[in-house]
């Protein structure tokens, strides 16, 4: 099973929004391009809404059958583990090895003393094609990378081979995530942790780095733009590389995670992917969310009244939402509106507010990063929350189509 070129990751934590979602990437396909929708969802959406993965191929499959969509499409196990992959393996045809926990832990000397050995050929001054500076490969250098790398390489290996046993070879896609630390991977990096996966037989279709910078959920990239063009310049010559010389998948690509909303670097993205014919997965997850509340703000009413009290309950509740996502968000608390203010609010204050437009005056990307978090709380809310998504169909849906092409898909392939 093959990856195509192009793909999107499209979370959709409640299931309501399939057609909105796949409408605009049928939309965006139109002028040409062929992208695969792929819909993820992770253990911890699932325990937090109560749904199964099961769900998600049914909204899948059906949003597939109502458009007439006749192209690639997949079902992502979202950052699974040993512990966490087994209730996917009937319905997913897409897996995220999410083994960044591991980078660091300790792996045998003698394992890290064979993969060293077996990088002998690259010691010395090494150039890899298109990048002009050449990487002083020592023993040292080898050791320190393989100290790092070589346990998360091997639970992508243990993880893979239970898939593999189970779903049967080529039956399934495989990502390997490696992005929710604190610090970047470098392209050197990449390059021998793709030789490690190589070693190991796990045919990674894409992989997802930690790459320089900030990717907070649901706002802009935050960092050094001109470093982050070289780092993904680089690693995009490294997969090439791999490709060639360790036998990887010829459709492997980059993964961004939490790519959705990173409006500053999809010119650099695109670019950088048009100038080598490459292929990207990119992740938008939970801004569809966030397009709901905003849909359910927009539709005015009792929609309205229920997007305050998303608000009001995620206020008081902020320090307990935000702890799971500490890694991948910045809220500055004296930034947040009162809850008193919210509740006076009109539905364009509202949507104007949380909607990810950095022109408009009234966007506050801590109010947006809240609401990103807060999904529990209207999972909670249970049929008062999903009847509204129902009955306000339309407009909730508009804003999500609209999302994803608009602000994302445009932007990404200069459409």
């Amino acid at each position: 099973m093959r990856l195509g070129k192009y793909s999107i990751g499209v979370g959709d934590r409640f299931a309501h929004q399939g057609e909105a979602q796949l409408r605009a990437i049928m939309k965006a396909n139109q002028t040409g391009l062929d992208i695969s929708p792929v819909w993820n969802k992770s253990n911890r959406e699932h325990i937090y809404v109560h749904t199964h993965p099961a769900d998600v191929r049914k909204e899948a499959d059906a949003a597939v059958a109502a458009l007439g969509f006749t192209g690639k499409y997949f079902v992502d196990a979202d950052h699974i583990n040993l512990t966490t992959v087994a209730p996917f393996v009937e319905t997913a045809d897409f897996f995220t090895l999410d083994v960044a926990s591991f980078i660091g832990k300790p792996s045998a000397s003698a394992d890290v003393k064979a993969f060293v050995e077996s990088c002998s050929k690259y010691k010395g001054e090494f150039t890899l094609p298109g990048i002009n500076t050449p990487f002083h490969i020592t023993n040292a250098l080898l050791e320190e990378i393989a100290s790092k790398f070589l346990a998360a390489t091997q639970q992508a290996s243990e993880i893979y081979q239970f898939l593999k046993t189970s779903k049967g070879e080529g039956n399934f896609v495989t990502e390997v995530s490696m992005d929710e630390v604190e610090t970047p991977q470098t392209p050197l990096e990449l390059l021998f942790i793709l030789k490690m996966l190589a070693n190991k037989s796990v045919p990674v279709q894409t992989i997802a780095p930690k790459f320089t910078g900030r990717f907070n959920k649901g706002v802009d990239y935050r960092g050094d733009i001109n470093q982050f063009a070289k780092e993904f310049e680089e690693d995009v010559l490294v997969l090439d590389f791999a490709v060639k010389e360790f036998g990887l998948p010829t459709e492997i690509k980059l993964s961004v995670h939490s790519g959705s909303d990173k409006f500053s670097i999809y010119p650099i993205m695109a670019d950088v992917i048009k100038k080598y014919d490459k292929g990207l997965h990119l992740k938008t997850a939970g801004t569809t969310w966030l397009e709901e509340v905003i849909g359910l703000a927009v539709a005015g009413g009792e929609g309205l009244d229920l997007a305050k009290k998303i608000y009001a309950n995620s206020y008081n509740r902020k320090d307990e939402l935000c702890a799971p996502y500490a890694d991948v968000i910045d809220i500055d608390v004296l930034q947040l509106p009162s809850v008193e203010e919210v509740n006076n609010w009109s539905s364009q204050k509202y949507a104007d507010t949380l909607r990810h437009i950095q022109g408009n005056k009234d966007y506050n990307s801590n109010f947006r990063q809240l609401i990103h978090v807060a999904y529990k709380v209207a999972a909670e809310m249970g049929d008062t929350y999903t009847g509204l998504l129902e009955k306000y169909a339309d407009v909730v849906g508009s804003c999500v189509e609209e999302n994803i092409y608009e602000r994302h898909l445009k932007r990404l392939f200069n459409l």
